[in-house]
């Protein structure tokens, strides 16, 4: 059976578009009357970044509520990691955020390290900010393409990829791995640097800095991404707290708070660089505060090639470190009380003293915090992990009401969240 429409004629609704343009309505203008909409949004929708889905309700092209519905990549992280050892969590981390697997490692082992009171050599220290700040990056400069795409631009999300996949030729050849690095262990790195890498990295950095500047210049001045940025869900300063957010999006609103400068670890202290912030709060001051990192990372990343320590890669050779880190390889297969040590280390894992520490650290997406509890041993009794995407989203119904809805892919970019980060 057909079904029947009524059309509005023409020309009175070209009149009546022209009488709200100039800015009245004519007397017998037609009052449309709208019914509320409910609209998945995700899981699958390229904009959500993942498996993130949004349970919007519409009010024509407004949006009158905004639900993320998270769980989808949900797979028990933390009950995980009570049942394994310590050492053989850190692939786990891998998982986390999984665009920057190198900061998430060193933020694990500074954790179990904390719990342990166990201390590690100054190159060793050096070479996990080193990856940390090349992790961040990666990530940033994945975030900067996606937003563009999200807001209409193409081009930059496939520059965006060109560098970072110089950074993960650089990756490999340091962890054996582009993705899933697993690059720390507790008390140490896996191995030290190979031969020349510093040299390879110091040649990305030269050529990096004008490129990325380049990319920038795409977005920074342009007309339809200022459009669909500037004045685009406002963080204000109390909002960004009240949520607990970190990382750039807490910066973006005018914070200046980075764990790097007001709770130094693994000698970030002694590095020069700056914290970017911004003064609205926008989506736009979101996305200016991830350009300057990604200038003061590679500050960082110079600095240390500079400096870079000599001595060993690993914990000092104390009784309490030989209960913790296993024996490099060469010492492994050249002396037998070694190789004892190191089965013990990767049967019973690293035995760490009863206690229980929080340790947080400044990832490219936020602060990525490990709480742990231990009853002696090489399992942890209990872990609990603070992620800063979780937090990210929980502000959203806040940011997408009364926004319109082509404005919810560009507030999802400008937060550039993970939700291997949120699920856990």
């Amino acid at each position: 059976m057909a079904t029947e429409y009524t059309f509005q004629d023409n020309a009175a609704k070209n009149a009546s578009a022209a009488a709200v343009a100039a800015g009245h309505l004519p007397d017998d203008a037609p009052i449309f009357d709208t019914e509320k909409m409910s609209l998945s949004m995700g899981p699958s929708h390229p904009s959500t970044h993942g498996v993130l889905r949004l349970q919007l309700e519409l009010d024509g092209d407004d949006v009158s509520h905004c639900e993320p519905v998270i769980g989808y990549l949900h797979r028990g992280d933390e009950k995980i990691a009570e049942n394994m050892t310590y050492n053989q969590f850190v692939p786990y981390t891998d998982r986390l955020d999984y665009l920057a697997p190198l900061a998430n490692n060193v933020a694990y082992v500074l954790a179990v390290e904390k719990l342990a009171g166990l201390k590690v050599p100054p190159r060793c220290a050096a070479i996990r900010v080193l990856v940390a700040e090349l992790a961040r990056i990666s990530s940033h400069l994945l975030g900067y393409g996606s937003f563009a795409m999200d807001t209409g631009a193409w081009t930059p999300f496939l520059y965006q990829f060109t560098e970072r996949e110089k950074l993960y030729t650089l990756f490999e050849e340091l962890t054996g791995a582009r993705l899933t690095t697993s690059y720390t262990r507790i008390g140490g790195v896996t191995r030290d640097l190979p031969e020349g890498w510093l040299g390879r990295v110091s040649d990305f950095c030269d050529q990096f800095l004008p490129r990325l500047e380049e990319m920038l210049a795409m977005l920074t001045r342009n007309k339809i991404f200022m459009d669909r940025t500037v004045g685009v869900a406002v963080i204000s300063k109390e909002d960004a707290l009240a949520y607990g957010l970190t990382g750039p999006n807490l910066r973006g609103s005018g914070i200046g708070f980075d764990l790097r400068k007001d709770k130094p670890y693994s000698g970030y202290e002694q590095y020069e660089f700056d914290v970017p912030t911004g003064t609205v709060g926008d989506c736009y001051d979101r996305y200016l505060c991830r350009g300057e990192e990604m200038r003061q990372s590679v500050r960082i990343v110079r600095q240390i090639i500079k400096n870079m320590p000599d001595g060993p890669w690993y914990a000092d050779d104390t009784e309490e470190a030989r209960r913790i880190f296993a024996p490099p390889k060469d010492k492994v297969l050249t002396k037998m009380e070694e190789l004892i040590n190191n089965f013990m280390i990767t049967t019973t894992g690293p035995q760490i003293p009863p206690g229980e520490a929080y340790f947080e650290a400044e990832n490219p997406k936020g602060a990525l915090g490990f709480y742990i509890v231990s009853k002696g041993g090489g399992v942890p009794w209990r872990m609990k992990i603070r992620s800063p995407s979780f937090c990210t989203l929980s502000i959203l119904p806040k940011l997408c009401k009364g926004v319109m809805m082509t404005d919810i892919v560009a507030i999802l970019g400008s937060l550039d969240f993970v939700m291997g980060d949120c699920d856990r």
